[in-house]
């Protein structure tokens, strides 16, 4: 057995590299501390079920024969490790860059200063020719970005730089990322906010208080989402667009952010020549007219309304269940048969529990697998209505922390509402 494992306190870039040894050592168990950044934590909270990921407890460590251990070089940032430290047979591995000694006394190692340690992940998955989904380019790209502050802090690297560039090309969603991140805001930023907010139109669109203002700017000025996310916030409106007019009007740059489901920016965005997600979104114009840019906004954002996605247009149907007398052994069949990651347990057409392939984590023993469904099963009836949307999905998933939502109408379940069905609206991986 060979485990990847980080520092405690996991950010994205320990994260992020974690999920990038599973790709260079195939078969390895990816390990993370119970203690995580809350950016990560959120993260995972939505994203949880694409990635296989254990904690230590759930480790046999006399079985572990490799220990590659990831943006870190002591065993004192190691969690629960004092076991594997004790084996001298144990093979280790290093990724790190940091320049502190590593006290790992590694059999491997990469150990370079650099931006982010991600960076040199990705060298190597470069070397091997190794193709990235979007959402591992999301990932890495989220690590390299906060370990190098965008890359505008000092240990930024020109590789640093190429990296970026990279999973940019390999279809890294900046919106997304930025979703998890926490910028930094200064006195650029704050300038322009005050300003938006000294003038802060308001207007009515069916049941919506929206505002768009328009600001004329000079040269570059970084996290302007930002300042509209901020503005939002402030002026309490269900929807913001700040249009943001360069010198000459030589291009103009249109951001907007939504709390309410029914106001979709990505959608908007995408009308414009841009992109982005339901709730936020950007695009860049060049030599337009603001104030047609205003109206043009306006005319999208009163057709908006009439396409938004609900949670019957994404559940997945018909609902495979199975019932609370059943054995574990015959879910984990049925898992495996239907490529699912968990099952609603129906008794008498009624909904009992949901049982999931996370809950095979409490069997220690073979002969448990010929217990009952009931033993094991989350007994949480946490459900959702077809007319819902899928912001309000995602929240109830991170608020409860759970894969899937049974889909009722009438008390009887008629879809299921899973991660990768939300993953397909907010990645906009739906089919046109």
């Amino acid at each position: 057995m060979q485990i990847i494992t980080t520092h405690r306190s996991t950010d994205f870039d320990g994260f992020a590299s974690v999920i990038a040894g599973t790709i260079l050592y195939p078969g390895a168990i990816p390990v993370l501390p119970k203690a995580l950044n809350p950016n990560v934590k959120a993260f995972l909270s939505i994203h949880k079920d694409l990635f296989e990921i254990s904690t230590i407890d759930e480790i046999d460590q006399t079985e572990v024969k490799r220990l590659i251990v990831v943006d870190t070089g002591q065993w004192a940032r190691l969690e629960k490790m004092s076991g594997l430290k004790k084996n001298k047979n144990l093979e280790i591995f290093l990724w790190d860059h940091h320049e502190n000694q590593s006290d790992l006394n590694p059999n491997w190692k990469c150990q370079e200063k650099i931006g982010a340690n991600i960076t040199l992940m990705i060298r190597e998955i470069k070397k091997q020719n190794i193709l990235l989904t979007p959402i591992q380019a999301t990932l890495f790209l989220t690590g390299l970005y906060e370990d190098t502050g965008s890359l505008t802090f000092p240990s930024s690297t020109a590789e640093d730089a190429y990296t970026a560039g990279y999973l940019l090309e390999n279809k890294a969603d900046l919106n997304i990322l930025s979703t998890f991140l926490q910028p930094a805001y200064g006195e650029k930023q704050k300038n322009i906010l005050f300003a938006m907010l000294k003038a802060a139109p308001r207007t009515k669109i069916d049941n919506y208080t929206v505002s768009i203002n328009t600001m004329h700017i000079e040269g570059h000025v970084n996290n302007l989402s930002l300042v509209v996310n901020m503005y939002r916030d402030i002026l309490n409106v269900d929807a913001a667009f700040g249009i943001f007019v360069h010198k000459d009007h030589e291009k103009c740059i249109v951001i907007g952010r939504s709390s309410v489901e029914d106001i979709n920016v990505g959608l908007i965005m995408r009308s414009m020549g841009g992109g982005g997600h339901p709730g936020a979104g950007s695009a860049m114009i060049k030599s337009v007219n603001p104030s047609a840019l205003n109206e043009w906004l306006l005319e999208l954002l009163k057709g908006n309304q009439q396409g938004s996605v609900l949670i019957s247009d994404l559940m997945s149907y018909p609902v495979f269940s199975v019932t609370s007398d059943a054995p574990m052994s015959e879910v984990a069949n049925l898992l495996k048969e239907k490529g699912c990651t968990g099952l609603p347990v129906v008794d008498d057409e009624k909904l009992v529990g949901v049982i999931s392939r996370r809950d095979f984590k409490k069997i220690r023993k073979a002969s448990q697998l010929k217990s009952p469904v009931k033993a094991f099963m989350n007994t949480r009836n946490i459900t959702i209505e077809p007319d819902k949307s899928p912001i309000e999905a995602a929240r109830i998933m991170v608020k409860h922390d759970i894969g899937r939502l049974p889909v009722v109408k009438d008390d009887r379940i008629i879809g299921i509402m899973s991660r990768s069905d939300a993953m397909l609206y907010f990645y906009d991986l739906l089919p046109d």
